[in-house]
């Protein structure tokens, strides 16, 4: 089964949301392109963690609002915000995972995906 998306512009969007990581600090900042995964339920996951609660908020609201800026999208559902210990943003075809660093570790959710591809970027 293939997908029937615009894989452009999902590709958008995840960077679009790496440069919010980027501007806030983000670490270890991951993309994990599913697009050629038969069993994946969206195009990529953009994947960072932050030490503080605050932080992880900092770069949720970063996020949202570089997607919103370039093209005045909210995301469809968001979850965590409150706690900061997990944030997930949902743009359907991209999903922003957003992890203080000991949930990230204990979650390993790039492991989940080893056939995917990745690719690594660095805060600004």
């Amino acid at each position: 089964m293939t997908k029937n998306k615009n894989s452009n512009e999902s590709t958008y969007i995840s960077e679009i949301a790496v440069h919010g990581l980027q501007e806030k600090k983000g670490n270890e900042i991951v993309r994990v392109d599913l697009r050629k995964l038969q069993a994946s339920v969206t195009d990529f996951f953009v994947i960072a963690h932050a030490d503080s609660s605050t932080q992880v908020r900092a770069l949720a609201d970063s996020v949202e609002k570089e997607i919103y800026n370039s093209l005045k999208q909210n995301p469809w559902r968001k979850e965590g915000y409150e706690l900061g210990e997990w944030v997930l943003l949902d743009y359907v075809d991209v999903v922003v995972h957003i992890f203080k660093t000991e949930k990230r570790s204990y979650y390993g959710i790039e492991d989940l995906w080893g056939d995917a591809k990745t690719e690594n970027y660095q805060s600004a």
